[in-house]
């Protein structure tokens, strides 16, 4: 229906662009409806590779999850496909990128803000935001100009790639309403769980190499934990997500790899590293977690972060071993770079400082708060 409004209300000749980032779709069925619609060119670009070792690689070695929940799927993917779509652009001497977006969503402000960055020459159209249709609006805009409306296989909108599956639709809208199974494709029921799910997952560097010794591609690594942990009844979000755009919204997600991966990895990071390091790290997980979601993809801190956290990720290096059935447990793990010293550690034959140390470490351990304490309340005032 864009294309069509786009040649009515601008005389346009219209380049379709279809970014591949894992989603479950009929490339050649979308380029065939493109065409029967009269674009000029239509280009099917694979970025599979790119984006899981990218942006999605990124996600795991900053442990990405807004709101402790929501790893970054949609947020993470926006910006590249709007830099595909640049480069068709640039390519055929385009003067203006047209996207997809409403004007309640978030999505908008990724993609405008990428375009923004790296195409600021380029006039931007969003025809649902002008238009102002509903989805009924649109139905009947498509019937009246004989436009082909594809078959809708599921009452759910559905947005997928190799990290994560969205899943939307009005029965959703309800906060209390649980969802039914069907929306559900990746995860099964966890009460339908019975044998339990055994997985070793190696890290390199911060990035998952191995699962149960067998070394894999990323992509080909997130898939098969998708099936795997998925099979396993694990990987269901379902929450309250504070959008960009100013209200809240009932969001449902399936993510069993992208969970599975940033709980392993942040169970090696508290492995390695310090105290310091480790609390440091959390807060630059999250400040670079919340820059995604809000689609300030080109903001300096985001690019600074990056390169703090691969330094960082050169020691997460190691073996987790996780359990999976309906729910996700950390059984163990190793790493040649662990701060853990079972020397150390040991209550039955490992070290212990003398009474006369430890007296010394916590009298001047507490000395700043307690003479704080005295000073205020020391007199009996409460």
């Amino acid at each position: 229906m864009a294309i069509h409004w786009l040649k009515a209300k601008y005389n346009a000749e219209v380049i379709t662009v279809t970014v591949n980032v894992g989603q479950e779709d009929d490339f050649e069925e979308i380029e065939e409806r493109a065409h029967r619609l009269g674009v000029l060119k239509h280009y099917t670009i694979d970025a599979r590779s790119e984006f899981a070792n990218g942006p999605v690689a990124s996600a795991i070695m900053l442990n990405a999850l807004y709101e402790d929940k929501y790893p970054l799927g949609t947020a993470l993917a926006r910006p590249l496909i709007a830099e595909k779509v640049i480069e068709i652009a640039k390519k055929e001497g385009c003067d203006a990128i047209a996207h997809g977006s409403t004007s309640k969503g978030n999505d908008q402000v990724r993609f405008e803000e990428a375009i923004k960055a790296m195409a600021p020459d380029l006039m931007i159209i969003a025809p649902a935001r002008i238009w102002g249709m509903d989805r009924g609006s649109e139905i009947e805009y498509a019937r009246k100009n004989n436009i082909p409306i594809p078959e809708v296989h599921s009452r759910f909108s559905i947005d997928d790639n190799l990290w994560t599956r969205s899943i939307e639709g009005p029965e959703l809208d309800d906060p209390l309403a649980e969802p039914p199974d069907d929306a559900f494709k990746w995860v099964v029921n966890p009460s339908k769980v019975t044998e339990p799910l055994k997985l070793d997952i190696e890290f390199e560097g911060g990035i998952p190499m191995a699962i149960n010794g067998e070394r894999m591609k990323l992509p080909e690594l997130i898939l098969t934990l998708n099936r795997l942990v998925g099979g396993h009844g694990y990987g269901r979000v379902d929450h309250v997500e504070n959008r960009v755009v100013g209200f809240k919204s009932r969001e449902v997600y399936e993510a069993p790899a992208a969970l599975t991966l940033i709980e392993a990895h942040r169970d090696l990071e508290k492995l390695v590293y310090t105290p310091i390091e480790y609390r440091f790290k959390r807060i630059m997980d999250q400040t670079w977690t919340d820059l995604v979601y809000e689609g300030l993809w080109h903001e300096p801190l985001r690019l600074e972060l990056e390169e703090m956290a691969r330094s960082m990720n050169k020691w997460v290096t190691g073996t987790v071993k996780v359990m999976v059935r309906g729910g996700l447990t950390i059984l163990g793990r190793s790493s040649p770079y662990a701060g853990y010293s079972r020397e150390i550690a040991d209550y039955v034959k490992g070290w212990y400082p003398s009474d006369e140390e430890a007296r010394g470490f916590i009298n001047m351990w507490t000395l700043h708060s307690l003479t704080a304490y005295r000073v205020r309340w020391g007199n009996g005032l409460s």
